[in-house]
């Protein structure tokens, strides 16, 4: 991948570099163990290339040295899903966790080469305590919990290395119970590196890139432009500055970006996505494999699709705030939570202008909760409730609160007290009853586990960054693709 001035990755190349990105852009820490072996060298191998492409298109800084690599990204806009999660559970970090990690770090002294976990609960605890609300207490088994799963998110990402012990036998107790960690500080260096300094700050927005100005240059839309289309599902023009929306909408950032990253670029009246149909950009699978809860949520967007068919006129239709509208507001959370003392106010940066100007949000098909819950009762009317496994046969309304809360999370649906408002990139999933597979025997779809021998038959792979549609789905009629198509008279309307 190259821009206009620099000879192109070859075409014979081009597959095994969109992979090399790939994986730089979807994993925090790339070691020699991480994500697996093989990634570091394959990653490495591309490394000046991706350094000058990756600054160019996004002002990202790529850290690579022979040991690990590590992308530090410019943010727009703070976004809150995107989360942390402890490896051996999949759960997202609480704040107990965050704090503790940040504490757990900054006990690293740079002249140790190894700690014992005992040591670092001495350094964490009275740090913990002068915190209002977070303290540490040894025999709070919540508390040392959170912990342990700090502990072996740093041990996954090579910032500490077991030498001796074990964690879960400090976790039991005894006398004999500890663990020994050898620290990589060059490891915890690149795991937190703020664009700014910290201590000068007086609010969250100051970790962001600075607002378009009405002065601002084409390519820093562009910029912009290129790095929302990476860390978000989809991009709505109506979501973001009218220069960014140009951007998108013109010949250039969206073809970049697409081709960087071997996604197919999709265009519609609503706005611009990138099509993932290897599952390998991607953070969170959808269809894909999973349980009840993920193929529920995969019928239930097939039920309001043809809710939609049925009764599109008489729909009541309300604005959907996006991430840019709602930015103000989740600044403001966080920043409630900011403690004051310690802030170097004389260096500190200026936060003014970091709320974009946009327009107001686009409305959008509202489905109420009755409607969800009949929807939900035809489905184990339909397949019977032994389909949705012993967890959710007795408990539909908690089967359609899991399923909904996935499909926030996908940003496929807002909610709103009396139900939730359906995004135009759910009607994409219109069809993708034919992407789930039945079982031969009794024609009921499987919501256990999928065989791990029988491959994958669910389709394309979409999550919270990279939608795509089911393989054997078709797309809604207003949705087809438009991977080619000049951008001015080529964007059907939604139904």
């Amino acid at each position: 991948m190259a821009r206009r001035n620099r000879p192109r990755v070859e075409d014979v190349d081009l597959g095994s570099y969109q992979q090399a990105v790939r994986k730089v852009l979807t994993c925090d820490v790339i070691t020699a163990a991480r994500p697996r072996p093989g990634v570091l060298d394959q990653v490495l191998h591309w490394a000046d290339q991706m350094t000058e492409d990756l600054r160019d298109l996004f002002g990202y800084t790529l850290i690579a040295t022979t040991d690990h690599v590590r992308l530090v990204r410019e943010l727009d806009l703070l976004d809150p899903t995107q989360r942390q999660t402890f490896a051996r559970k999949g759960k997202p970090f609480d704040r107990r966790r965050l704090a503790y990690l940040c504490l757990l770090l900054a006990a690293f002294q740079r002249s140790q080469v190894e700690i014992s976990l005992g040591d670092l609960v001495k350094r964490l605890t009275p740090s913990a305590n002068e915190i209002e609300g977070l303290g540490y207490d040894p025999t709070d088994s919540t508390h040392k919990a959170a912990l342990v799963d700090v502990t072996h998110w740093l041990l996954d990402r090579g910032a500490l290395h077991l030498s001796d012990g074990s964690v879960e036998a400090w976790a039991r107790g005894g006398e004999q119970g500890d663990a020994l960690f050898d620290i990589d500080h060059e490891i915890c260096e690149v795991l937190f590196r703020p664009t700014r300094p910290i201590q000068h700050l007086n609010s969250a927005s100051g970790l962001l890139t600075d607002a378009l100005g009405p002065d601002a240059s084409r390519e820093r839309a562009a910029r912009r432009a290129r790095r929302l289309l990476v860390e978000y599902p989809v991009v709505y023009y109506a979501d973001v500055e009218p220069e960014v929306a140009a951007a998108l909408r013109g010949k250039g950032p969206a073809e970049e970006v697409a081709r960087l990253t071997g996604t197919k670029l999709e265009r519609r009246a609503e706005g611009v996505l990138l099509a993932d149909s290897s599952g390998t950009f991607t953070d969170r699978a959808f269809p894909g494999r999973g349980g009840a809860v993920t193929r529920t949520a995969g019928l239930l967007l097939a039920q309001i699709t043809n809710h939609f068919e049925e009764s599109w006129a008489a729909l009541a239709h309300l604005p959907a705030p996006g991430p840019v509208h709602e930015h103000p507001e989740l600044v403001a959370r966080i920043d409630a939570g900011v403690p004051r003392e310690g802030v170097v106010t004389e260096l500190a940066w200026a936060e003014a202008g970091h709320a974009p100007t946009v327009a107001e949000p686009a409305p959008v098909p509202l489905v109420e909760r009755e409607r969800l819950e009949e929807m939900v009762a035809d489905l184990f009317e339909e397949f019977g409730a032994s389909s949705f496994t012993a967890s959710w046969q007795q408990d539909p309304q908690g089967l359609l609160d899991a399923a909904l809360a996935l499909l926030t999370d996908l940003s496929l649906v807002r909610p709103l007290p009396g139900g939730v408002l359906v995004t135009p990139a759910a009607l994409r999933y219109r069809n993708i009853r034919g992407a789930l597979p039945e079982r031969p025997d009794t024609g009921l779809l499987p919501f256990g586990p999928l065989d791990p021998t029988a491959g994958d038959t669910a389709g394309a792979e979409a999550t919270a960054t990279r939608p795509g549609p089911p393989e054997d789905a078709e797309p809604p009629e207003h949705a087809e693709q438009a991977e080619h198509a000049e951008t001015e008279g080529t964007e059907e309307a939604a139904p």
